[in-house]
């Protein structure tokens, strides 16, 4: 099997974004299925290339069997400004030329930040309407040649304006399944939690109830920068950790935790969003805590990966109380969260996009 594989910049090997795993973890995917690649990624000068070497290939009658593409947050066109205004326009032809081929593209389009004005408010109106423009653009250009628009979750496809459902999957994060040797039983309950803690991501009602809490720990990683933006807002105490690490560092703690957490305050962006972390946490089969009246949530339940539970204190602190008192129960959703982790690896991703694309 032969593949184009197209991401509008350089693959890193050393990611730490969530933008930035997701196209170095679906490569690798493909690569470990055994796929022939042909890269279209980088900056514009390099995509150009290989855009040029591709189209000379498919003259000289070698085949490929799908495209899988992944953009960026924002427009390709607004991404390429400063370096090459007009390329990807010809790029977007480039699309257009695969379909004239009848090869399939799939593409994962990864947000939808765009459509809610209290995450652009902090642009200049000009910019705004230009963002916005490009990114109508952008979808009309996908809405004539695609074959799959892949999404986090079918939630967010009713904030995409111009798509057929009728091409619309999922195509979640997935989990690198690593081999890790469960962490000893302790008397205290341990918790983690990576990621975020600005206004996207309200941590408060936690931290309430940890305070009343002692015996149970809880440890928070996040970026430093993001820490000092809001630590003011909450009270710590003796049994709160709060960490900046990354890579392998920051996973050692996870390891040594007993439940991971998604349990923050529920907003309309959240109802369809599908946090990276969830798939990372299965991938550490650990149980999580998450908040009803989110997609982590509903997916948490449906699935029996441990609790989806009220955004209240009192919910949390009752919750807490009994899984501190009843270990059973949280041995039993890892053996759960065991049994159902291979589907959800990235590799099982990349077997989708194959079942999928290729025509065979």
């Amino acid at each position: 099997m032969k593949i184009m594989f197209y991401y509008p910049l350089p693959i890193n090997s050393n990611a730490n974004a969530a933008s930035g795993i997701r196209p170095l973890r679906m490569l690798e995917a493909f690569q470990d299925l055994g796929c022939g690649i042909e890269m279209i990624v980088g900056y514009p000068k390099d995509r150009k290339k290989q855009i040029i070497k591709v189209k000379e290939n498919i003259k000289n009658g070698i085949k490929y069997d799908f495209m899988y593409a992944e953009n960026l947050p924002l427009p390709t066109i607004i991404t390429d400004m400063y370096n090459s205004p007009f390329h990807s326009l010809i790029e977007l032809n480039f699309f257009r030329f695969i379909k004239s081929q009848k090869i399939p593209i799939g593409l994962f389009y990864r947000d939808i930040y765009w459509r809610f004005p209290k995450y652009l408010k902090r642009r200049h109106p000009i910019k705004r309407v230009l963002f916005k423009t490009a990114h109508l653009f952008e979808l009309y250009v996908y809405s004539k040649t695609l074959s799959v628009l892949y999404l986090p979750s079918l939630k967010m496809a009713n904030y995409i304006p111009g798509i057929s459902l009728s091409i619309v999957k999922t195509l979640p994060p997935g989990h690198v399944s690593p081999t890790i040797k469960e962490n000893k039983i302790t008397d205290s309950l341990k918790l983690f939690y990576v990621g975020g803690v600005t206004n996207h991501y309200k941590l408060h009602k936690l931290f309430n109830v940890l305070n009343t809490i002692p015996k149970i720990s809880f440890t928070l990683c996040t970026r430093l920068d993001e820490w000092n933006s809001v630590k003011n807002e909450y009270k710590l105490s003796s049994n709160i950790r709060i960490i900046h690490e990354i890579g392998e560092k920051m996973e050692a703690y996870l390891i040594d935790a007993d439940i991971a957490i998604l349990f923050i305050e529920p907003q309309e962006y959240w109802d369809f969003a599908v946090p990276f972390k969830l798939f990372e946490y299965i991938g550490f089969n650990k149980p999580i805590i998450a908040s009803n009246k989110t997609f982590a949530g509903e997916f948490v339940a449906e699935n029996g990966l441990g609790w989806s539970i009220d955004y209240n204190e009192v919910a949390l602190k009752n919750l807490l109380d009994r899984l501190q008192n009843n270990r059973e129960e949280v041995n039993k959703v890892k053996e759960n969260i065991r049994l159902i982790s291979p589907s959800h690896s990235w590799k099982a991703r990349a077997k989708q996009v194959i079942k999928d694309l290729w025509t065979k």
